[in-house]
């Protein structure tokens, strides 16, 4: 009887399909955290890094499978998951501001220093989420410095008294001297998965959102 011959190895394009290509901006820390609690191992997840002026490219050209989102971007080309998780309010200053050595801070302090305007293709309706026009007692928050890089941004932090409002989990990605400080009264940015409307995303993503999905509930 012949001897069976040996089953193919898997091919490098079988194995780049099992691999979950998911689009992130600034830390990988809030993204490796929703695959933890989604129980994939961190090697299951390639990280496709986009930038905020941009934020939608690599998705679009088909560099990414799904990609992080917090608020509803409502782009009618991409399709969005139920809520995977949530990121908690923050601000980001220098390591010599004035706010920089506080536990918390309040949002209606940050009006006294000039923010960042929304970047590039982000929408604007999700930016003014992120770093609201005003204050919930009505205090204008100046949006007065581009925004471009994550780099520029960081390099404009360290030589000014400028504030970014955003998110706690860029506390993981922040050089030394940028203090990430929570916002206490600020509720937590909801974080979903969107991907490309009308085409469904391979069977092993949608594995992936799904048990995340799952996870969030718990």
């Amino acid at each position: 009887m012949p001897t069976p011959a040996p089953a193919p190895a898997p091919t490098a394009t079988a194995t780049a399909l099992r691999t979950v290509r998911l689009g992130v901006h600034g830390s990988t820390h809030l993204a490796s955290r929703l695959v933890a609690a989604a129980g994939h191992a961190p090697d299951s997840v390639e990280y496709v890094p986009y930038e905020v002026t941009e934020p939608f490219g690599p998705l679009r050209a088909g560099e990414a499978d799904i990609m992080i989102v917090k608020y509803d971007p409502l782009e009618p080309d991409l399709a969005l998951s139920g809520p995977v998780g949530f990121d908690g309010r923050a601000v980001l200053v220098g390591a010599h501001h004035p706010l920089a050595g506080r536990a918390s801070v309040s949002v209606e302090e940050l009006a006294e220093y000039g923010g960042f305007r929304c970047p590039g293709e982000f929408p604007a309706h999700v930016w003014d989420l992120v770093v609201p026009p005003r204050t919930p007692l009505g205090r204008p928050i100046r949006r007065v410095h581009a925004m471009t890089t994550l780099a520029a941004m960081t390099e404009l932090l360290r030589s000014t008294y400028a504030i970014h409002l955003s998110f706690r989990s860029l506390d993981a990605v922040v050089p030394p001297d940028i203090r990430v400080v929570p916002v206490h009264d600020l509720p937590p940015s909801p974080v979903a998965f969107a991907w490309l409307r009308g085409t469904e995303p391979p069977a092993h993503v949608r594995r992936f959102v799904a048990d995340a999905e799952r996870a969030a509930l718990r």
